[in-house]
Protein backbone atom coordinates (compact mmCIF):
# COMPACT_ATOMS: atom_id res chain seq x y z
CA UNK A 1 0.00 0.00 0.00
CA UNK A 2 1.00 3.53 -1.01
CA UNK A 3 1.81 5.98 2.08
CA UNK A 4 0.02 9.21 1.01
CA UNK A 5 2.11 11.10 4.22
CA UNK A 6 4.71 13.01 2.24
CA UNK A 7 8.26 11.56 3.42
CA UNK A 8 9.05 15.04 4.85
CA UNK A 9 6.37 15.53 7.17
CA UNK A 10 7.29 11.76 8.67
CA UNK A 11 10.61 12.56 9.66
CA UNK A 12 9.32 15.86 10.86
CA UNK A 13 7.53 13.83 13.48
CA UNK A 14 10.40 11.90 14.14
CA UNK A 15 12.33 15.09 15.07
CA UNK A 16 9.52 15.94 17.42
CA UNK A 17 9.11 12.66 19.12
CA UNK A 18 12.89 12.87 19.64
CA UNK A 19 14.27 16.29 20.99
CA UNK A 20 17.17 15.12 22.26
CA UNK A 21 18.76 14.88 18.88
CA UNK A 22 19.35 18.82 19.58
CA UNK A 23 18.21 19.34 23.09
CA UNK A 24 20.56 16.39 24.52
CA UNK A 25 17.40 16.12 27.15
CA UNK A 26 13.94 14.47 27.45
CA UNK A 27 10.90 16.32 27.42
CA UNK A 28 10.35 18.01 30.74
CA UNK A 29 7.32 15.92 31.14
CA UNK A 30 9.07 13.15 31.29
CA UNK A 31 12.40 14.18 33.39
CA UNK A 32 10.23 15.76 36.16
CA UNK A 33 8.28 11.93 36.66
CA UNK A 34 9.47 10.03 40.12
CA UNK A 35 10.70 6.88 38.25
CA UNK A 36 8.51 3.95 38.88
CA UNK A 37 11.14 1.10 41.75
CA UNK A 38 10.67 -1.04 38.55
CA UNK A 39 13.20 1.08 36.88
CA UNK A 40 16.04 -0.65 38.38
CA UNK A 41 15.02 -4.35 37.83
CA UNK A 42 13.88 -2.98 33.96
CA UNK A 43 16.85 -1.42 32.60
CA UNK A 44 19.65 -3.92 32.94
CA UNK A 45 17.77 -5.38 30.26
CA UNK A 46 17.78 -2.26 27.75
CA UNK A 47 21.48 -2.36 28.46
CA UNK A 48 22.08 -5.87 27.53
CA UNK A 49 23.78 -6.46 24.72
CA UNK A 50 25.83 -9.78 24.80
CA UNK A 51 22.73 -11.45 23.31
CA UNK A 52 20.53 -10.80 20.58
CA UNK A 53 17.36 -10.23 21.82
CA UNK A 54 14.41 -7.21 21.50
CA UNK A 55 12.86 -6.60 24.74
CA UNK A 56 9.15 -6.67 24.60
CA UNK A 57 8.06 -4.40 27.79
CA UNK A 58 4.21 -5.90 28.65
CA UNK A 59 1.50 -4.60 30.68
CA UNK A 60 -1.83 -2.89 31.59
CA UNK A 61 -3.02 0.76 30.28
CA UNK A 62 -1.81 3.42 32.43
CA UNK A 63 0.68 1.56 34.42
CA UNK A 64 3.81 3.61 33.25
CA UNK A 65 5.72 1.66 30.36
CA UNK A 66 5.98 4.91 28.04
CA UNK A 67 7.35 6.26 31.32
CA UNK A 68 9.81 3.82 31.56
CA UNK A 69 11.33 4.35 27.81
CA UNK A 70 11.82 7.34 28.26
CA UNK A 71 13.19 7.35 31.83
CA UNK A 72 15.63 4.47 29.96
CA UNK A 73 16.92 7.04 26.99
CA UNK A 74 17.63 9.78 30.14
CA UNK A 75 19.93 7.22 31.25
CA UNK A 76 21.62 6.44 28.24
CA UNK A 77 21.83 10.20 27.77
CA UNK A 78 23.49 10.31 30.95
CA UNK A 79 25.83 7.62 30.98
CA UNK A 80 27.12 9.14 27.69
CA UNK A 81 25.05 8.17 24.37
CA UNK A 82 25.25 10.24 22.03
CA UNK A 83 21.71 11.70 21.32
CA UNK A 84 21.61 10.43 17.46
CA UNK A 85 21.62 6.86 18.24
CA UNK A 86 18.61 6.80 20.32
CA UNK A 87 15.65 6.45 18.49
CA UNK A 88 11.49 6.80 20.02
CA UNK A 89 8.54 6.53 17.60
CA UNK A 90 5.16 5.83 19.13
CA UNK A 91 3.39 3.59 16.51
CA UNK A 92 -0.17 4.31 17.41
CA UNK A 93 0.60 7.64 15.95
CA UNK A 94 -1.58 7.72 12.74
CA UNK A 95 1.01 8.96 10.52
CA UNK A 96 2.98 5.79 10.45
CA UNK A 97 -0.03 3.95 9.14
CA UNK A 98 1.06 1.45 6.16
CA UNK A 99 4.73 1.60 7.35
CA UNK A 100 6.79 -1.21 8.13
CA UNK A 101 9.20 -0.91 11.00
CA UNK A 102 11.73 -1.41 8.63
CA UNK A 103 10.33 1.54 6.49
CA UNK A 104 10.54 3.70 9.78
CA UNK A 105 14.02 2.59 10.16
CA UNK A 106 14.52 4.07 7.22
CA UNK A 107 13.23 7.16 7.75
CA UNK A 108 15.23 7.58 10.95
CA UNK A 109 18.42 7.30 9.18
CA UNK A 110 17.43 9.31 6.68
CA UNK A 111 16.21 12.00 9.08
CA UNK A 112 20.05 11.95 11.14
CA UNK A 113 22.07 11.09 7.46
CA UNK A 114 23.08 7.70 9.15
CA UNK A 115 24.82 5.07 7.30
CA UNK A 116 23.66 2.61 9.61
CA UNK A 117 22.02 2.26 12.90
CA UNK A 118 25.25 0.14 14.61
CA UNK A 119 24.97 0.62 18.47
CA UNK A 120 21.93 2.74 18.79
CA UNK A 121 18.59 1.74 20.53
CA UNK A 122 15.49 2.10 19.20
CA UNK A 123 12.55 2.03 21.14
CA UNK A 124 9.03 1.68 19.67
CA UNK A 125 5.91 2.89 21.98
CA UNK A 126 2.94 0.78 21.60
CA UNK A 127 3.64 -1.69 18.89
CA UNK A 128 0.70 -3.46 19.16
CA UNK A 129 -0.88 -1.43 16.46
CA UNK A 130 1.33 -2.69 13.83
CA UNK A 131 -0.35 -5.87 12.22
CA UNK A 132 2.20 -8.74 12.55
CA UNK A 133 4.59 -6.53 14.59
CA UNK A 134 6.55 -9.70 15.97
CA UNK A 135 7.08 -11.42 12.36
CA UNK A 136 8.58 -7.85 11.19
CA UNK A 137 10.24 -7.05 14.62
CA UNK A 138 12.19 -10.70 14.33
CA UNK A 139 13.78 -10.21 11.25
CA UNK A 140 14.68 -6.48 12.22
CA UNK A 141 16.53 -8.39 14.76
CA UNK A 142 18.04 -11.07 13.14
CA UNK A 143 19.21 -8.43 10.38
CA UNK A 144 20.35 -5.55 12.68
CA UNK A 145 22.35 -7.89 15.60
CA UNK A 146 24.43 -4.31 16.51
CA UNK A 147 21.12 -2.61 17.01
CA UNK A 148 18.96 -3.23 20.49
CA UNK A 149 15.38 -3.25 20.18
CA UNK A 150 13.27 -2.13 22.88
CA UNK A 151 9.39 -1.87 22.19
CA UNK A 152 5.87 -1.81 24.16
CA UNK A 153 2.51 -2.59 23.91
CA UNK A 154 -0.75 -2.00 26.16
CA UNK A 155 -3.01 -5.32 24.36
CA UNK A 156 -1.15 -7.22 26.51
CA UNK A 157 -2.95 -10.06 25.32
CA UNK A 158 -1.64 -9.89 21.68
CA UNK A 159 2.18 -9.01 23.38
CA UNK A 160 2.14 -11.85 25.16
CA UNK A 161 0.90 -14.59 23.15
CA UNK A 162 2.19 -13.60 19.73
CA UNK A 163 5.86 -13.00 21.64
CA UNK A 164 5.87 -16.57 23.17
CA UNK A 165 4.73 -17.70 19.64
CA UNK A 166 6.77 -16.01 17.17
CA UNK A 167 9.86 -14.44 18.74
CA UNK A 168 11.25 -18.04 20.46
CA UNK A 169 14.48 -16.94 20.82
CA UNK A 170 14.31 -13.71 19.86
CA UNK A 171 12.51 -11.92 22.49
CA UNK A 172 12.97 -10.93 26.31
CA UNK A 173 9.74 -10.29 27.51
CA UNK A 174 9.15 -7.88 30.83
CA UNK A 175 5.91 -7.48 32.37
CA UNK A 176 5.24 -4.14 34.40
CA UNK A 177 2.06 -4.73 36.89
CA UNK A 178 0.32 -1.89 38.17
CA UNK A 179 1.96 -0.30 40.97
CA UNK A 180 3.01 -2.29 44.17
CA UNK A 181 2.64 -0.78 47.78
CA UNK A 182 6.09 -0.02 48.28
CA UNK A 183 6.01 2.01 45.09
CA UNK A 184 2.81 3.92 46.22
CA UNK A 185 4.68 4.52 49.66
CA UNK A 186 7.47 5.47 47.44
CA UNK A 187 5.91 7.52 44.96
CA UNK A 188 4.00 9.70 47.66
CA UNK A 189 7.33 10.14 49.65
CA UNK A 190 5.89 8.28 52.73
CA UNK A 191 9.24 6.30 53.51
CA UNK A 192 9.50 7.69 56.76
CA UNK A 193 6.54 5.83 57.84
CA UNK A 194 9.12 2.59 57.24
CA UNK A 195 11.78 1.14 59.34
CA UNK A 196 14.08 -1.73 59.30
CA UNK A 197 13.48 -4.52 62.81
CA UNK A 198 12.53 -7.52 63.33
CA UNK A 199 9.79 -9.52 63.40
CA UNK A 200 9.38 -12.72 65.45
CA UNK A 201 9.56 -15.76 62.65
CA UNK A 202 9.67 -19.61 63.56
CA UNK A 203 12.72 -20.34 65.85
CA UNK A 204 14.39 -16.90 65.31
CA UNK A 205 13.70 -13.18 64.40
CA UNK A 206 13.43 -11.74 60.54
CA UNK A 207 14.78 -9.06 59.42
CA UNK A 208 11.41 -7.03 57.99
CA UNK A 209 10.14 -3.30 57.03
CA UNK A 210 7.68 -2.05 59.66
CA UNK A 211 6.25 1.14 60.48
CA UNK A 212 6.35 3.80 63.42
CA UNK A 213 2.80 4.74 62.80
CA UNK A 214 0.57 2.09 61.67
CA UNK A 215 -2.51 3.88 61.89
CA UNK A 216 -1.11 6.00 59.30
CA UNK A 217 0.06 3.40 57.00
CA UNK A 218 -2.83 1.46 57.48
CA UNK A 219 -5.14 4.92 56.26
CA UNK A 220 -2.56 4.80 52.81
CA UNK A 221 -3.32 1.61 52.29
CA UNK A 222 -7.00 1.77 52.04
CA UNK A 223 -6.51 4.39 49.87
CA UNK A 224 -3.86 2.08 48.04
CA UNK A 225 -6.73 -0.07 47.44
CA UNK A 226 -9.06 2.51 46.17
CA UNK A 227 -6.57 4.50 44.15
CA UNK A 228 -3.05 2.95 43.88
CA UNK A 229 -3.01 0.74 40.71
CA UNK A 230 -1.80 3.30 38.42
CA UNK A 231 1.23 6.49 38.58
CA UNK A 232 -1.42 9.24 37.65
CA UNK A 233 -4.06 8.28 39.84
CA UNK A 234 -1.98 8.21 42.50
CA UNK A 235 -0.37 11.95 42.18
CA UNK A 236 -3.32 13.47 41.07
CA UNK A 237 -6.64 14.46 43.64
CA UNK A 238 -8.34 15.53 40.18
CA UNK A 239 -8.29 12.22 39.05
CA UNK A 240 -9.02 10.40 42.36
CA UNK A 241 -12.24 12.63 42.35
CA UNK A 242 -13.59 11.31 38.87
CA UNK A 243 -11.25 7.68 38.96
CA UNK A 244 -14.68 6.04 37.57
CA UNK A 245 -14.09 7.96 34.46
CA UNK A 246 -10.56 7.95 34.46
CA UNK A 247 -9.68 4.42 34.88
CA UNK A 248 -12.65 2.90 33.54
CA UNK A 249 -12.83 4.46 29.97
CA UNK A 250 -8.85 4.80 29.89
CA UNK A 251 -8.15 1.43 31.03
CA UNK A 252 -10.98 -0.65 30.96
CA UNK A 253 -13.10 0.18 28.38
CA UNK A 254 -10.31 0.61 26.01
CA UNK A 255 -9.82 -3.32 26.30
CA UNK A 256 -12.97 -4.69 27.18
CA UNK A 257 -14.74 -2.56 24.09
CA UNK A 258 -11.54 -2.19 21.75
CA UNK A 259 -8.32 -4.80 22.25
CA UNK A 260 -10.18 -7.70 22.93
CA UNK A 261 -12.96 -7.46 20.53
CA UNK A 262 -10.47 -6.45 17.24
CA UNK A 263 -7.45 -9.50 18.64
CA UNK A 264 -10.15 -12.48 18.90
CA UNK A 265 -13.17 -11.53 16.97
CA UNK A 266 -15.99 -11.08 20.07
CA UNK A 267 -18.81 -9.87 18.65
CA UNK A 268 -20.87 -9.06 21.92
CA UNK A 269 -18.64 -6.54 23.38
CA UNK A 270 -21.52 -5.98 25.75
CA UNK A 271 -21.48 -9.66 26.98
CA UNK A 272 -17.56 -9.75 27.69
CA UNK A 273 -17.91 -6.02 29.64
CA UNK A 274 -20.95 -7.23 31.91
CA UNK A 275 -18.66 -10.46 32.11
CA UNK A 276 -15.90 -8.41 33.68
CA UNK A 277 -18.18 -6.64 35.88
CA UNK A 278 -19.28 -9.70 37.49
CA UNK A 279 -16.28 -10.87 38.36
CA UNK A 280 -15.10 -6.89 39.32
CA UNK A 281 -17.72 -7.36 41.68
CA UNK A 282 -16.99 -10.28 43.35
CA UNK A 283 -12.67 -10.46 43.10
CA UNK A 284 -11.67 -12.94 45.77
CA UNK A 285 -14.17 -15.02 45.80
CA UNK A 286 -14.31 -19.13 44.21
CA UNK A 287 -16.35 -20.00 41.16
CA UNK A 288 -17.09 -22.95 38.90
CA UNK A 289 -17.94 -22.79 35.60
CA UNK A 290 -21.63 -23.59 36.45
CA UNK A 291 -22.16 -21.26 39.07
CA UNK A 292 -20.37 -18.84 36.87
CA UNK A 293 -22.43 -19.70 33.96
CA UNK A 294 -25.99 -19.54 35.78
CA UNK A 295 -24.72 -16.49 37.48
CA UNK A 296 -23.76 -14.55 34.40
CA UNK A 297 -25.89 -16.36 31.77
CA UNK A 298 -23.42 -17.11 29.36
CA UNK A 299 -22.15 -20.22 28.33
CA UNK A 300 -19.43 -22.18 29.81
CA UNK A 301 -17.32 -22.33 26.73
CA UNK A 302 -17.55 -19.11 25.85
CA UNK A 303 -16.60 -18.40 30.05
CA UNK A 304 -13.94 -19.94 29.30
CA UNK A 305 -12.21 -17.82 26.39
CA UNK A 306 -13.50 -14.87 28.18
CA UNK A 307 -11.03 -15.70 31.39
CA UNK A 308 -8.38 -16.89 29.16
CA UNK A 309 -8.77 -13.23 27.42
CA UNK A 310 -8.93 -10.85 30.66
CA UNK A 311 -6.04 -12.77 32.43
CA UNK A 312 -3.72 -12.29 29.02
CA UNK A 313 -4.88 -8.54 29.14
CA UNK A 314 -3.67 -8.60 32.85
CA UNK A 315 -7.34 -7.47 34.11
CA UNK A 316 -7.76 -10.80 36.23
CA UNK A 317 -5.53 -13.28 37.71
CA UNK A 318 -7.16 -17.10 37.90
CA UNK A 319 -5.85 -19.18 40.85
CA UNK A 320 -6.32 -22.75 41.10
CA UNK A 321 -7.02 -25.05 44.32
CA UNK A 322 -4.98 -27.77 45.87
CA UNK A 323 -6.41 -30.04 48.50
CA UNK A 324 -5.68 -29.87 52.35
CA UNK A 325 -2.28 -32.12 51.20
CA UNK A 326 -1.53 -29.69 48.69
CA UNK A 327 -2.11 -32.08 45.69
CA UNK A 328 -3.18 -30.77 42.52
CA UNK A 329 -6.72 -31.73 41.44
CA UNK A 330 -6.93 -33.76 39.07
CA UNK A 331 -10.63 -31.82 37.63
CA UNK A 332 -10.27 -28.23 38.14
CA UNK A 333 -13.77 -27.66 38.96
CA UNK A 334 -13.84 -24.24 40.94
CA UNK A 335 -11.26 -21.60 41.22
CA UNK A 336 -10.86 -18.18 42.77
CA UNK A 337 -10.33 -14.88 40.62
CA UNK A 338 -8.89 -11.88 41.42
CA UNK A 339 -8.53 -8.34 39.80
CA UNK A 340 -4.89 -7.84 39.02
CA UNK A 341 -5.47 -4.26 41.07
CA UNK A 342 -8.17 -3.52 44.12
CA UNK A 343 -8.81 -0.09 42.48
CA UNK A 344 -9.93 -1.39 39.29
CA UNK A 345 -13.49 -2.85 41.62
CA UNK A 346 -13.25 0.90 43.03
CA UNK A 347 -13.78 2.13 39.12
CA UNK A 348 -16.52 0.96 38.50
CA UNK A 349 -18.26 0.88 41.77
CA UNK A 350 -17.61 3.29 44.82
CA UNK A 351 -14.22 3.56 46.89
CA UNK A 352 -14.05 1.31 50.55
CA UNK A 353 -13.83 1.83 53.42
CA UNK A 354 -11.64 -0.04 56.44
CA UNK A 355 -15.63 -1.41 57.79
CA UNK A 356 -17.42 -2.07 54.36
CA UNK A 357 -17.50 -6.02 54.38
CA UNK A 358 -15.52 -5.92 50.85
CA UNK A 359 -12.51 -5.15 52.77
CA UNK A 360 -11.31 -9.06 53.26
CA UNK A 361 -12.13 -9.66 49.68
CA UNK A 362 -10.18 -6.38 48.87
CA UNK A 363 -7.47 -7.04 50.55
CA UNK A 364 -6.53 -10.18 49.33
CA UNK A 365 -7.34 -8.99 46.18
CA UNK A 366 -4.18 -6.33 46.94
CA UNK A 367 -1.54 -8.64 48.28
CA UNK A 368 -2.20 -10.92 45.00
CA UNK A 369 -1.08 -7.86 42.94
CA UNK A 370 1.79 -7.60 45.07
CA UNK A 371 2.89 -11.10 43.40
CA UNK A 372 2.23 -9.83 39.59
CA UNK A 373 5.81 -9.82 38.46
CA UNK A 374 6.53 -13.44 39.61
CA UNK A 375 4.29 -15.35 37.09
CA UNK A 376 6.97 -18.75 37.86
CA UNK A 377 5.40 -19.11 40.93
CA UNK A 378 2.97 -21.56 41.78
CA UNK A 379 0.46 -19.38 43.76
CA UNK A 380 -2.60 -21.37 44.79
CA UNK A 381 -4.98 -21.50 47.52
CA UNK A 382 -5.92 -24.82 49.36
CA UNK A 383 -9.62 -25.89 50.11
CA UNK A 384 -11.04 -29.40 50.79
CA UNK A 385 -14.46 -31.08 52.50
CA UNK A 386 -13.99 -34.19 55.17
CA UNK A 387 -17.33 -35.12 55.99
CA UNK A 388 -19.14 -32.15 57.53
CA UNK A 389 -16.20 -30.07 57.78
CA UNK A 390 -14.63 -27.42 55.49
CA UNK A 391 -11.70 -26.12 55.30
CA UNK A 392 -9.44 -23.07 53.50
CA UNK A 393 -6.22 -21.99 53.48
CA UNK A 394 -6.11 -18.43 51.74
CA UNK A 395 -2.48 -18.23 50.25
CA UNK A 396 -0.30 -21.30 49.21
CA UNK A 397 3.28 -21.60 47.51
CA UNK A 398 3.59 -25.15 45.93
CA UNK A 399 7.48 -26.24 44.86
CA UNK A 400 7.10 -26.90 41.44
CA UNK A 401 9.69 -29.95 41.27
CA UNK A 402 8.58 -31.67 44.77
CA UNK A 403 4.71 -30.23 44.28
CA UNK A 404 4.88 -29.67 48.23
CA UNK A 405 3.64 -26.62 50.07
CA UNK A 406 6.36 -23.84 51.01
CA UNK A 407 3.90 -21.98 52.94
CA UNK A 408 0.76 -21.02 53.73
CA UNK A 409 -0.79 -17.82 54.42
CA UNK A 410 -4.24 -16.28 55.97
CA UNK A 411 -4.75 -13.18 54.78
CA UNK A 412 -7.59 -11.26 57.41
CA UNK A 413 -8.55 -7.58 57.49
CA UNK A 414 -8.91 -8.25 61.86
CA UNK A 415 -7.72 -8.56 65.06
CA UNK A 416 -9.70 -11.47 66.11
CA UNK A 417 -7.43 -14.48 65.51
CA UNK A 418 -4.67 -12.30 67.19
CA UNK A 419 -6.88 -12.88 70.09
CA UNK A 420 -8.37 -16.21 69.34
CA UNK A 421 -5.74 -18.01 67.09
CA UNK A 422 -7.08 -21.27 68.54
CA UNK A 423 -9.90 -20.35 65.66
CA UNK A 424 -7.75 -20.66 62.78
CA UNK A 425 -8.91 -24.67 62.59
CA UNK A 426 -7.82 -24.72 58.68
CA UNK A 427 -4.56 -23.15 59.03
CA UNK A 428 -3.48 -25.54 61.74
CA UNK A 429 -5.17 -28.38 59.84
CA UNK A 430 -3.11 -27.45 56.43
CA UNK A 431 0.39 -26.91 58.62
CA UNK A 432 -0.28 -30.39 60.31
CA UNK A 433 -0.66 -32.47 57.58
CA UNK A 434 2.00 -30.63 55.21
CA UNK A 435 4.85 -30.46 58.20
CA UNK A 436 5.05 -26.96 57.96
CA UNK A 437 6.26 -25.31 61.37
CA UNK A 438 5.18 -22.01 60.78
CA UNK A 439 2.38 -19.67 59.11
CA UNK A 440 1.57 -16.45 58.34
CA UNK A 441 -1.32 -14.71 59.86
CA UNK A 442 -2.51 -11.06 58.58
CA UNK A 443 -4.34 -8.44 61.35
CA UNK A 444 -5.64 -4.82 61.40
CA UNK A 445 -2.43 -4.03 63.60
CA UNK A 446 -1.52 -6.39 65.85
CA UNK A 447 2.30 -7.91 65.33
CA UNK A 448 3.40 -10.64 67.45
CA UNK A 449 3.90 -14.20 67.62
CA UNK A 450 1.48 -17.33 69.25
CA UNK A 451 2.02 -20.80 69.44
CA UNK A 452 -0.43 -23.23 69.25
CA UNK A 453 -0.95 -27.15 68.95
CA UNK A 454 3.54 -26.56 68.64
CA UNK A 455 3.09 -24.25 65.04
CA UNK A 456 4.30 -20.85 65.22
CA UNK A 457 2.36 -18.48 63.38
CA UNK A 458 3.63 -14.60 62.84
CA UNK A 459 0.62 -12.22 62.96
CA UNK A 460 1.37 -9.01 60.96
CA UNK A 461 -0.59 -5.69 59.64
CA UNK A 462 -1.73 -6.37 56.29
CA UNK A 463 -0.44 -3.11 55.14
CA UNK A 464 3.32 -4.06 56.70
CA UNK A 465 2.68 -7.67 55.05
CA UNK A 466 1.74 -6.13 51.53
CA UNK A 467 4.84 -3.29 51.59
CA UNK A 468 6.83 -6.30 52.49
CA UNK A 469 5.70 -8.79 49.27
CA UNK A 470 5.89 -5.94 47.23
CA UNK A 471 9.50 -5.51 48.49
CA UNK A 472 10.58 -8.85 47.95
CA UNK A 473 9.06 -9.30 44.47
CA UNK A 474 11.51 -6.23 43.15
CA UNK A 475 13.95 -8.83 44.70
CA UNK A 476 14.31 -11.81 42.31
CA UNK A 477 16.29 -13.97 44.56
CA UNK A 478 13.23 -14.14 47.37
CA UNK A 479 11.10 -15.90 45.85
CA UNK A 480 10.37 -18.58 48.35
CA UNK A 481 10.17 -15.97 51.16
CA UNK A 482 6.31 -15.96 52.65
CA UNK A 483 6.67 -12.74 54.91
Amino acid sequence: MINLIPTEKIIERLRYENPWWITKEIPNAYSSMSKRLYFDLFYPFVREKDVNRALVLMGPRRVGKTVLLFHSIEKLLKEGMHPHQLFFIGIDNPIYVNLSLEDILTLCKKSLSLENLEGCYVFFDEIQYLKDWERHLKVLVDYNPETKFVVSGSAAAALKWHSMESGAGRFTDFLLPPLTFQEYIHLKKLDHLIFEGDIPFGEKPKKYYLSHDIKALNKEFIHYLNFGGYPEVVLSEKIQSDVGRYVKSDIVDKVLLRDLPSLYGIKDVQELNRFFTYIAYNTGNEFSYETMSKESGIQKDTLKKYLEYLEAAFLIKVINKVGVNAKRLKRITSFKVYLTNPSLRTALFSPVSDTDQEMGNMVETAILSQWMHREQLDLTYARWKEGKHEGEVDLVLVDDKSYKPVWGTEIKWSNRYYDKPKELKSLIKFCGENGLESAVVTSIDQLGLKEIQGLKFTFLPVSVYAYNIGRITLNRDSATISV
